[in-house]
C-alpha cells in the first residue's frame, strides 16, 4: 500500500536532488535520474504549488511501480490518484491498532476446577476503550490531517475446550462498569459446567472478545464517528483448566 502526499516546494526538491547525486549513483541517485528529475524542476520554476511523492506505508516493496512525484499547483482541486486523506490515514491506524487479550478469570480457578460445578467469569480488571491516531503534518504545504480508530469492547465467547461440557460455549454482553467494561456471569444463565475430569491434563479454554470499530478524522478518540463501517476486532486468550473429581461417601 502507498499513496501520495505533499513533500517539496520546487526549490527544495531540486536542492534535494543536488543533495542527493552528490552522495553517488551507490548512496544517492544516478546521473540520468538526475538529470532528468532537474528538467522537472526546471519546467516548474517559479510557480506556486507541491511535488507530491509515492511514499510506501509499510516497506518500499508495497507500492507498485509508477510516477514517483507529481506536481500539483496551489490551489488546485483535484489532488492526484491515491492521495493520502483521512480515511486512507484510518486505515492505517486500523492496521496499527493492538487489542488487548481478554483477562478471563473462572471461579473456581483454573487450575482447581471441579466436574458438575458452573464456572464463572469475570475479568481481572475492567476493560477500556483502545484508540489509535494516524497523522500526517506538513506546515510547509499546509497539511495538517489526521484519523483516530476507536475499538470498544462489546461481547466475550468462552469455548470450553471439550465435548465434555455443557454447554460448550457461552457467550456474554459486556457492560460498563468501574470505569471500563466489565463481564460477570454470574446469574446469566449460561455457565460452562464440565461433565467429566480432564484426567492427568487439561482442557484447553479459549476466550474471544469482539471489538467495535469507529474511525474519526481527528485526533482525538471523541470525535463524531464516520458512517463507513470498519471490520470488527478480535482479541483472544487460552487458557489450561484442570478439572477433578470430588470423591462422596454415600452412607
Amino acid at each position: 500500500m502507498c499513496w501520495f502526499e505533499p513533500r517539496y516546494t520546487n526549490d527544495a526538491l531540486a536542492k534535494h536532488n543536488e543533495e542527493m547525486e552528490d552522495k553517488g549513483p551507490l548512496e544517492g541517485i544516478d546521473h540520468e535520474t538526475a538529470e532528468n528529475r532537474k528538467e522537472e524542476t526546471d519546467a516548474h520554476k517559479d510557480k506556486d504549488g507541491m511535488w507530491w511523492e509515492r511514499t510506501p506505508v509499510m516497506s518500499p516493496r508495497s507500492c507498485e511501480i509508477g510516477e514517483l512525484w507529481i506536481w500539483v499547483d496551489r490551489g488546485d482541486p483535484d489532488p492526484p490518484a491515491d492521495a493520502v486523506d483521512p480515511e486512507i490515514l484510518a486505515g492505517l491506524a486500523y492496521d496499527r491498532t493492538k487489542l488487548p487479550a481478554p483477562p478471563v478469570d473462572l471461579k473456581p480457578n483454573a487450575d482447581r476446577n471441579v466436574v458438575n460445578l458452573p464456572t464463572k467469569i469475570e475479568f481481572s480488571e475492567p476493560l477500556d476503550r483502545v484508540w489509535t491516531t494516524a497523522s500526517l503534518v506538513n506546515e510547509q504545504a499546509g497539511v495538517n490531517i489526521a484519523a483516530t480508530t476507536v475499538a470498544e469492547p462489546v461481547s466475550l465467547r468462552i469455548d470450553a475446550g471439550t465435548e465434555y461440557a455443557e454447554p460448550s460455549s457461552c457467550t456474554y454482553d459486556l457492560v460498563q462498569a468501574d470505569g471500563g467494561y466489565q463481564v460477570d456471569s454470574d446469574g446469566s444463565g449460561c455457565n460452562i459446567t464440565y461433565r467429566k475430569s480432564s484426567g492427568e491434563g487439561a482442557y484447553s479454554m479459549e476466550a474471544q472478545i469482539v471489538w467495535d470499530v469507529t474511525w474519526s478524522p481527528t485526533a482525538s478518540p471523541d470525535g463524531t464517528p464516520q458512517n463507513d463501517d470498519l471490520p470488527d476486532g478480535l482479541s483472544v486468550s487460552e487458557q489450561d483448566v484442570t478439572v477433578k473429581e470430588i470423591q462422596t461417601v454415600v452412607r
